[in-house]
C-alpha cells in the first residue's frame, strides 16, 4: 500500500511558479514510476509529466514542455513538479499517482496503482 499527499499548491500570478511535492508513504515507493496528473474544472485528467522509478527518463505533455520538470528523491520517498513561467490555463488540481508502468500515467489509464487527494493551482491573469 502507498500513501501519497501532495503540497504546494495555491495562487500565483501568470508567469510566476510554484513547485509542487509528493510525499509517499510505505518502503515501495522506489518501485513505481510516479506521474503528475490535472483536472480542470468541467475537464477530464490530463497527464502532466512523469518519471520513471529510477529517475533516469522523464515525459512531458506538449502543453508543459519547457515549463515543467519532475524529479524524486527515493531517499525521501518524494517526487516534485517544479511548475515555471505559469498561464492561467495551467489552473487545475494537480494530483500524483504512483504506477508500475510510465505507459499508464500518460495515458491516465483507470488502472493507475495509486493516486494523492490533489492540491490545488489557480493562475490569476
Amino acid at each position: 500500500q502507498v500513501q501519497l499527499v501532495e503540497s504546494g499548491g495555491g495562487l500565483v500570478q501568470a508567469g510566476g511558479s510554484l513547485r509542487l511535492s509528493c510525499a509517499a508513504s510505505g518502503r515501495t515507493f522506489s518501485t513505481f514510476d510516479m506521474g503528475w496528473i490535472r483536472q480542470a474544472p468541467g475537464k477530464e485528467r490530463e497527464f502532466v509529466a512523469a518519471i520513471s522509478w529510477s529517475g533516469d527518463n522523464t515525459y512531458y505533455a506538449d502543453s508543459v514542455k519547457g515549463r515543467f520538470t519532475i524529479s524524486r528523491d527515493n531517499a525521501k520517498n518524494t517526487v516534485y513538479l517544479q511548475m515555471n513561467s505559469l498561464k492561467p490555463e495551467d489552473t487545475a488540481v494537480y494530483y500524483c499517482a504512483a504506477n508500475r508502468g510510465v505507459s499508464g500515467l500518460t495515458v491516465v489509464a483507470r488502472s493507475i496503482d495509486y493516486w494523492g487527494q490533489g492540491t490545488q493551482v489557480t493562475v490569476s491573469s
